[in-house]
C-alpha cells in the first residue's frame, strides 16, 4: 500500500508546487483540498508562459498522439511550405536529432493505439473535471462548452485522416461530419474553400487562458495557499527523503515537491537520476482585436495546423511548431504567418483596419517525443512527483493531472491508469 505524505508529527505536511502554470495551479489548488499546506514557486507571473499564449482548448478529442504513421513523408513537405505548420532551426539540428528519431518511432499503429487510449482517460470530460475548482473560484464566465469544429478542403483531405478520426472513435469521442452547405451553415464566417468539417461537441474552451488560470490562483491564495516569487534551484535531501526546495531567495522546509515547470523541467530531472527526452516546440499566436469576422466557436484549419479561438481580447490564432530550444529569439515572421493563414480560413478579415495592432505571442510547448506527458514520482525520492510534458494537451489536461498529483502525494490510487506517463518509461538513457 502506498504511504500519504505527512510531516514528522503525522498530518498531512507541507508540499511546493514548483511552477505557476495551468498544471502547478491545478495541482496546489487540489492539494490544498486535501488539508496539505501547499505554497507555489514561481520567479515570474503565474500563467506566464504557454498557459497564457495557448490556444485556450478544453478538448477530450485531443487523443491523437504528434506523430502518426507516415509522419516522416509530410516533414519535408511542411519545411519546405513558407506557410508550413514545422519549422526547425538548422543549428537546433544536431541537439533534436536524438528526440526525432524517438518521435519518428512512436508514430507506429501499435503506439499510436495505446498513446490515444492513455490520452483519453487523461482528457476525458475535460471541461467537467475543472467544475470544482471552477465553481470554487468563480470562473464560470472565462468557460465555454460549445463544441469545436476542425475543418479540410476536401473530402480526400478528410479521408486521409481516418486513422486519427478512428483513434478518436474508438476512444469515446462523439463527433458529426458536414459538408458543403452544412458545414457553411454551423459556421458562416468560414472561406467556402473549406468543403468539410467535423463538429465535436463535447469540446470547450476558456476565453482568456491567462486570466482563466491566476483566477484560479487567486482562489487557491484565498483559500490559504501561499505563493512565492523565487525561481527554484534544486532539492534538499536526506536520504531518499525530501526535507526542502532550494531556490534564490532561501530553502523552503517541504515533506513532498511537484516538479510542474513544463519545457524548463530538466534540470530538475537530472538532479534526481531521470534523463527524460523533454525538449520544446515553441509556438506562436497573434491577436486580431476588434476581427470584423468572429468564428462562433473554435476552429482548427487542418490544412495550416492552427486554431481560431474566440476570446476576450480578440480572435486569437494559434499553432505552429518551431524547434530551436529555450534560449534562441523569437522568430516573429512564423507569428506573422498565422494572420496570413487567418486571412485564408477567414476571408472576412479583408475587411479589418490594416492598420490596427495584432499583439504577436512565443511561448515554449513541453513535449514528449510520445505525445504523452510525464506523471510519476521521481527515480531518487517518492517525495517528488513530476508533471509535466503535457505537449499541446495542458491546458485540456490540467484539472485531472492535478488530481493526479494529489492522489499520488496522498496515498491514494490514482483514478486512471498512469503507467503510461511513468517518468521511467525511456529507461536510464
Amino acid at each position: 500500500m502506498m504511504e500519504n505524505i505527512e510531516n514528522r508529527g503525522g498530518t498531512p505536511g507541507r508540499v511546493v508546487v514548483i511552477g505557476g502554470g495551468v498544471i502547478g495551479v491545478c495541482a496546489a489548488s487540489w492539494l490544498l483540498q486535501d488539508g496539505y499546506s501547499v505554497v507555489i514557486v514561481e520567479p515570474g507571473k503565474i500563467a506566464g508562459g504557454s498557459s497564457y499564449g495557448n490556444a485556450g482548448c478544453f478538448n477530450p478529442s485531443s487523443v491523437v498522439p504528434m506523430s502518426m504513421p507516415g509522419t516522416l513523408l509530410k516533414v519535408p513537405g511542411w519545411l519546405l511550405d513558407p506557410l508550413g505548420p514545422l519549422s526547425i532551426r538548422w543549428p537546433y539540428v544536431p541537439s533534436i536529432a536524438p528526440w526525432l528519431v524517438r518521435f519518428l518511432r512512436a508514430g507506429t499503429l501499435k503506439n499510436v493505439t495505446a498513446q490515444a487510449e492513455a490520452l483519453g482517460n487523461l482528457l476525458r470530460d475535460s471541461v467537467g473535471v475543472y467544475k470544482p475548482l471552477v465553481a470554487n473560484a468563480g470562473a464560470q464566465s472565462l468557460v465555454r462548452q460549445d463544441g469545436h469544429l476542425v475543418v479540410y478542403p476536401t473530402r480526400a483531405d478528410f479521408e486521409a485522416d481516418a486513422l486519427a478520426w478512428k483513434l478518436r472513435r474508438d476512444n469515446g469521442i462523439a463527433y458529426t461530419v458536414l459538408e458543403n452547405d452544412a458545414l457553411w451553415q454551423q459556421e458562416p464566417a468560414l472561406s467556402h474553400a473549406y468543403g468539410v468539417g467535423v463538429f465535436l461537441p463535447e469540446n470547450g474552451h476558456t476565453v482568456n487562458p491567462g486570466r482563466f488560470v491566476t483566477t484560479l490562483a487567486q482562489a487557491f491564495l484565498r483559500d490559504g495557499g501561499e505563493i512565492v516569487e523565487a525561481r527554484a534551484t534544486g532539492f534538499e535531501l536526506d536520504g531518499a527523503r525530501l526535507t526542502g526546495v532550494r531556490t534564490s531567495t532561501g530553502t523552503i522546509a517541504c515533506d513532498a515537491a511537484v516538479v510542474a515547470t513544463g519545457a524548463h523541467s530538466k534540470a530538475f530531472t537530472r538532479e534526481l537520476g531521470d534523463h527524460i527526452p523533454l525538449d520544446t516546440e515553441r509556438g506562436y499566436h497573434v491577436v486580431i482585436p476588434g476581427s470584423p469576422v468572429t468564428p462562433r466557436i473554435p476552429v482548427m484549419d487542418t490544412s495550416g495546423k492552427f486554431v481560431a479561438t474566440p476570446m476576450e481580447e480578440g480572435l486569437r490564432i494559434a499553432g505552429t511548431v518551431e524547434f530551436a530550444g529555450l534560449a534562441a529569439k523569437a522568430d516573429w515572421k512564423r507569428a506573422h504567418k498565422l494572420l496570413t493563414l487567418a486571412h485564408r480560413l477567414f476571408p472576412g478579415l479583408a475587411g479589418r483596419d490594416p492598420g490596427m495592432e495584432t499583439p504577436v505571442w512565443m511561448g515554449f510547448r513541453p513535449s514528449m517525443p510520445d505525445s504523452l506527458p510525464v506523471i510519476g514520482r521521481s527515480r531518487r525520492s517518492r517525495d517528488v512527483i513530476y508533471a509535466f510534458g503535457h505537449g499541446h494537451v495542458g491546458m485540456a489536461g490540467g484539472a485531472q493531472t492535478g488530481l493526479l498529483v494529489s492522489d499520488l502525494v496522498s496515498g491514494r490510487m490514482p483514478r486512471i491508469p498512469i503507467e503510461p506517463f511513468s517518468p521511467q518509461r525511456f529507461g536510464r538513457g
